[in-house]
Formats: structure tokens, sequence, C-alpha cells
């Protein structure tokens, strides 16, 4: 990820906590420095969701930069 844009940058942060807060109910991705707060139980139907949502997300940013959208 290092030849990607500031922009592009924050809108790929913004999906994968989107992703994370809808499939995970996890609020964000930053570290907290807390146990309490960066480490999650999740089912790992949840974990499978995400990860499809995260693929999905990707195919979809590939297409529309393919097409020019």
């Amino acid at each position: 990820m290092d030849n990607i844009t500031q922009e592009t940058r924050e809108v790929f942060q913004k999906i994968l906590t989107g992703i994370a807060q809808k499939n995970l109910d996890i609020e964000t991705l930053e570290t907290r420095k807390s146990d309490g707060l960066d480490f999650h139980d999740v089912a790992v139907w949840d974990i499978k969701r995400a990860l499809e949502d995260a693929f999905i997300a990707g195919m979809t940013v590939r297409a529309n930069f393919e097409t020019g959208t």
C-alpha cells in the first residue's frame, strides 16, 4: 500500500472500519492500547461475512477503477 494516495488510503480505512462495525461489532480499527478494547471474541461466521464483504468491496473498487467510474 506504499504507492497509493492519502485520499485512497483514507477511503480504504473507512471501508474496512465500516465492515468491522457492521459484521464484527468493532467500533474502530485504531489501536487503543487496552486489551478490553483491542481484542474481541468474534464468531467464525461473522469473520467469514466480513471477509466476503471486504472481497466484494475490493472487486467493486477494481471494476470501477478499470471502467473509470
